[in-house]
């Protein structure tokens, strides 16, 4: 699956003659392979260089472009400028948003006879919506990611640690089919949950304390994401008071959701109820983020998020309380923005669990 045509069909509204893509995730969403390798996307022709590690995989799986090895002495800097002059491409959008100011300088010493133009807003505008083929993906990922949750609820024990848990869901999402982690997987639990990025580390799980669970499985370089937060033995009324206060929240920004709604709106729907419940405080992160290729991707959901979310925008819904030194809640589903609503990926449950 690739999406040069899709970028290629985008020149002209950016007054571009072609556009070179050289990071991984751009490689990725535009040819559908990873490879460390270019891209130009032309608008009648398209052309793809990585080297000898990667080449046979290339020829095998990409589509849609002209494949080229690059060498020592054909390095993607003469492949790219080859490939330009053959294209007769003056006006070449390339990647603002990833492209360091180093990097821009090496290329424009390679390419003197090209104005190179930021244009991340083409490639992003077209990543933000999903089509059927990555929603297909991203919902196997979400199921492998659910299946590693399940397995984890079967072994969950008082004295086991932080890490040994990340561990194992590490484990159990390849062994179902993972390529591997969307991100390093977040486990905290008791005083350590009040850190909504909190490193697993060697305190073990005890009785009464929370346990949150952020993680998610790639699959074909798409991400999944989910957020649960579990309970060993029985909580205290105030510990299931701020769970369902964030289940609420939830639940409440993902009613609000649907294409055209502007992030923030989404957030201070999701924001209200816990600010009304005494704990607004205590929720400092937005309340979701796009994801795909990338674990964060825009547009956002946040409370400074003032674009609009498109028809495919696959955003995350994760409103937390954090309450320092003591414990926390995150909930998180991801969700599929659609005209007139949205329709939730994740399948897991949301009701306290008690082990």
């Amino acid at each position: 699956m690739n999406h040069l045509e899709k970028i290629s069909a985008q020149l002209p509204s950016f007054e571009l003659d072609a556009m070179l893509i050289t990071s991984g995730p751009g490689e990725r969403y535009a040819v559908g392979f990873h490879g460390e390798g270019t891209v130009v996307a032309g608008p009648k022709e398209c052309f793809y260089h990585t080297d000898s590690r990667y080449i046979e995989s290339a020829n095998n799986q990409v589509t849609g472009a002209v494949i080229r090895m690059s060498t020592t002495a054909s390095n993607h800097k003469v492949l790219v400028k080859e490939a330009l002059e053959k294209l007769g491409a003056k006006k070449v959008g390339f990647e603002d948003g990833y492209m360091s100011v180093f990097d821009y300088n090496d290329w424009k010493k390679a390419l003197p006879d090209v104005e190179l133009v930021p244009a991340q807003a083409l490639v992003n505008d077209l990543r933000a919506s999903k089509d059927a083929g990555e929603l297909e993906i991203m919902t196997r990922a979400q199921r492998i990611t659910e299946q590693a949750f399940d397995e984890i609820l079967s072994v969950l024990t008082p004295g086991m640690t932080e890490q040994d848990i990340a561990a194992r869901l590490t484990y159990y999402m390849m062994r179902f089919g993972a390529e591997k982690n969307s991100f390093d997987p977040i486990v905290v639990s008791g005083p350590n949950g009040s850190l909504p990025h909190g490193i697993p580390s060697q305190k073990t799980v005890q009785e009464g304390e929370f346990i949150t669970m952020d993680f998610g499985a790639m699959v074909d370089g798409y991400c999944a994401d989910m957020t649960r937060t579990v309970v060993l033995g029985k909580p205290t009324d105030e510990m299931r008071k701020v769970y369902d206060t964030v289940l609420e929240a939830q639940l409440a920004g993902i009613a609000a959701s649907k294409a055209g709604m502007i992030g923030c709106d989404i957030d201070a729907v999701a924001r209200k109820v816990i600010t009304d419940a005494g704990y607004g405080d205590y929720f400092g992160h937005g309340y979701g983020h796009s994801l795909g290729i990338e674990i964060h991707e825009l547009p956002g959901a946040g409370p400074t998020s003032k674009k609009p979310l498109p028809v495919g925008a696959v955003v995350s819904a994760e409103p937390g309380i954090y309450l320092p030194g003591r414990f926390g809640v995150r909930i998180e589903d991801v969700a599929v923005m659609e005209e007139g609503g949205c329709t939730v990926l994740t399948k897991a449950p949301k009701e306290l669990i008690l082990l």
